[in-house]
């Protein structure tokens, strides 16, 4: 015996729409319910760390920035980001706070996942960042692996009035459009035989100790007195 199956088909538009809704309401729900984690870290990389709290070990991914930030400590508090899809939830931590909404920020433009964000944030000092898209330097974007011209624009169409808005001061020596000083100093620490992922931790955290540098030359001196 065969059975005719009726669908009303505005019917289960309605149910799918709704269920969808009220999917990525739990998520964004979800989502809110994690903003730190507090614990000590059980294994630290340049890349991620896993902190203990309450008996279950978190695996959270960090930028470089953040990276020199934790690089000493044994216990921490750190703000975190879950990143939630169909297959994966995946939790990205935050040394700052300024640092975690500027990677909100970046995740919401067309082409920028969260591991470009993050790479974007290892490549780039926080501050540089957002003064290479107040500034509209697409060259100083467009050196971070991933991000290519046609995303290097969206970036700043979509960014750079959120940046002017919420960024709060921005170092005038990073403010020129031709800034390449932190790319050269990098340059340079590599011609050094430096490890790439130190160097660039070695330029992070002097950008952060003395954001005011103004050579080459002087960035390079510091980021070598702090690997040595």
């Amino acid at each position: 015996m065969l059975f005719e199956a009726k669908v009303n088909v505005n019917t289960l538009s309605c149910q799918l729409l709704q269920n969808s809704y009220l999917r990525r309401s739990f998520y964004q729900t979800y989502r809110a319910l994690i903003t730190h984690i507090r614990g000590d870290i059980t294994h630290k990389t340049p890349t991620y760390i896993v902190v203990e709290a309450g008996g279950i070990g978190y695996h959270i991914n960090i930028s470089l920035f953040t990276y020199a930030k934790i690089e000493k400590l044994e216990q921490l508090k750190i703000l975190t980001y879950l990143h939630i899809k169909e297959d994966a939830h995946t939790l990205y931590g935050f040394a700052e706070d300024e640092e975690r909404i500027l990677f909100t920020h970046l995740i919401s433009v067309s082409g920028i996942g969260p591991n470009t964000a993050q790479v974007m944030l290892s490549q780039m000092h926080p501050d540089e960042l957002r003064a290479a898209i107040i500034g509209e330097n697409e060259a100083a974007l467009r050196k971070v692996k991933g991000v290519g011209q046609k995303t290097a624009k969206q970036i700043i169409l979509d960014l750079k009035s959120k940046m002017m808005k919420t960024g709060g001061d921005i170092t005038p020596s990073l403010l020129p459009a031709d800034n390449t000083i932190r790319q050269e100093a990098l340059s340079a620490l590599l011609a050094l035989q430096v490890n790439k992922i130190q160097a660039q931790k070695a330029l992070n955290k002097a950008l952060d100790e003395q954001p005011s540098v103004k050579t080459v030359e002087d960035l390079v001196r510091l980021a070598l007195k702090l690997l040595s």
